[in-house]
Parts: structure tokens; sequence; C-alpha cells
């Protein structure tokens, strides 16, 4: 696989750091936890979509695309990087935001959607639906009608196109770890609309590297992010010419933490939330990085990792979305 044969905007500060986090290890008693720092992208407040949308958006230009339409939950931190990736290339941007839960004027209105509105992003709202990639078509349909030229971007940007983004970063993680002297035993991301699992998945098996993956899912039940991953994953491969098999087995994903839904808040990702802030002054988000870790803990305690391990922790980013949740983090 060679990335350099795929169109690409430079959008992103890479490579992002790989840093130890030393006081949460030892507070946990387990293993050494690393953290890919992928909240340090750099495009208004960071996060993994960067990554994926230097494809993406060069893909757009390259089609003659004048405007991007893509989806997300209220909350949505592709959606921001989006219309910051917009803003950056001149391209115009309409989104679409699915009000998955009711919580209040904070959740509503500020973090990633005061944001948007900062941005230029043009932002049409919708109830739940039963597929919002297929609102999101019907978005774009109504624009090309329009005369817009048009590109659509899936929820998360989780295309075959943008699943390259964390190929490239599985690449810059080995190489990271090569020059720390670091044997990596497991890598834990937050796995949601599956590009950036299935991306380091396609990165790994490209580097002939049997590092697991263990997706800790944000919403959907184990059997279907298993089958989604698996499928985008395989996809891409096929799409990169990637000649190393994706197998199956290798696809491995925690619904244990999700608690009542997409978004909402557990006392567990409260704790790890909190556990970070104070031991490391990492910020987590509490959709996505605060479950994950909230996951990655409960595995340490678990004894499923263990001293003497290295486990690498993908930091999404999201931090935006804390504002968002003033109340949920109000008397920590």
């Amino acid at each position: 696989m060679d990335l350099t044969e795929f169109p690409r905007v430079h959008l992103a500060q890479l490579p992002t750091p790989l840093e130890p986090l030393k006081s949460l290890s030892r507070e946990l008693d387990g293993p050494d936890i690393y953290v890919k720092r992928d909240d340090c992208t750099g495009l208004a407040g960071g996060g993994n979509k960067t990554r994926k949308l230097e494809f993406l958006v060069a893909d757009a230009i390259r089609q003659g695309a004048d405007t991007l339409v893509t989806v997300g939950a209220t909350q949505s931190n592709h959606v921001r990087q989006s219309i910051a990736a917009a803003a950056k290339t001149g391209l115009r941007i309409e989104v679409l935001l699915e009000q998955r839960m009711l919580r209040d004027d904070d959740y509503a209105a500020n973090g990633n959607v005061m944001l948007d509105h900062l941005m230029g992003g043009i932002v049409h709202h919708c109830g739940m639906v039963e597929d919002l990639n297929v609102a999101g078509e019907e978005l774009a349909s109504t624009l090309r009608v329009a005369g817009r030229q048009v590109y659509f971007i899936p929820a998360g940007g989780s295309s075959v196109v943008g699943t390259l983004g964390y190929s490239g970063c599985a690449t810059e993680i080995l190489a990271q770890a090569d020059d720390m002297g670091l044997q990596i035993d497991t890598i834990v991301v937050a796995s949601g609309s599956q590009g950036t699992q299935a991306g380091l998945l396609v990165g790994l098996a490209n580097s002939n590297a049997a590092i697991p993956v263990h997706g800790i899912s944000v919403g959907r039940t184990r059997d279907e992010l298993e089958s989604k991953v698996f499928a985008l994953a395989r996809d891409t491969a096929e799409f990169a010419r990637v000649t190393a098999p994706i197998n199956r087995e290798t696809v491995i994903c925690d619904d244990s933490v999700v608690g009542e839904g997409y978004g909402q808040p557990t006392d567990a990702m409260i704790e790890a939330v909190t556990l970070c802030a104070r031991l490391e002054g990492l910020l987590l988000d509490p959709v996505y990085t605060g479950k994950a870790m909230s996951g990655l803990i409960a595995k340490i305690r678990a004894g499923l990792y263990k001293k003497g391990q290295s486990v690498v922790f993908v930091h999404t980013g999201g931090q935006p979305a804390l504002h968002a949740y003033r109340t949920t983090f109000d008397g920590q």
C-alpha cells in the first residue's frame, strides 16, 4: 500500500505524539499505558476525522466538487472537523445533525454546535432517522438539483477513501514505537462509525504487524460493530491494493461500556474522564474517548491487561463536546 498514490490535502499536524501515561499507569497498577494523541491533529480543535478528511477533501476536489455534505449526531466531532476542512479549502458545506437524544441547552447549542456555526457551516437538523447516511444523500440530491457539485461524506468519514487515513496512522504508530524501543501488545480505540478501527487493521496487516486492535463500542452491539468493521476493513484493503488478508478473527469489539446508548453518560465514563484530567492533564470527551477509556480501565481491573504489557490508547479527540456536558461533570 502506497498512500502517495491517492490524492491528499494537508490538514493535519502529523505525526501526532505517542506519549506514556505514567501517573494513570501507576494508579491502575497494570500495564504501561501510552496515548496516541490524535486530539492534536490541529484542525479546529483536532481529532481523528482530520486524517480521514485529508483524503476525502482531496477526492472531492479531484471530482470537481464545490460543496461538501456530511452528517452526524448533534455534537458530532466529525461534522466540526468537516466544516473546518471546508473553510480551509474554500469549499461550501452543508451538514445534517440528527437529534438522537434530548439533554439541555448546552447539548443543543454549545460545544461542537457552536463551532459548526462559527466556522460557517450551513446546518440542518432532523429527528432520529432509520439511516442517517440515506438522509444525508437526500440533502445532497436536493443540492445537486439546485446546481451544486456535491461530494457526500458518510457519517464519520468512514468510506474506503476516508479509512485510508488510519491505515497511515497505523504505520505512524509502528514507526514511533520502533524509535522508542516499545513493543506494543494491544491498541485500544473507541469504535463508532468503524473507519478508525478498520483503518488501523488495514495498516497493521499491510505492515505484517500482529498487534490486536480492541474497539470499544460507543453505540452498537458487539456483533453488529464487528461485522461492519470487518466489511469496511476488507473493502479498504481491496481499494488500497493491500495483499495481506484481513481475517475476521482479528476484528475485536467490546460493547460492555455503552450504557443506555450513544452519547448517554455513564458513571464509568465520568470516572475515566476525571482520572485522566486529574492524573495526566489529559482531556477526554464524554461520547467516544471517555467510554473507550472506561473500557480500558475495566479490562485492566479485571486482569485482562497486566503489568509488563504495553497498551496504546488512541485518543480520537472530541474535547469541545465537554462543553455540551457541563452539567454531567458539575461537582466532580
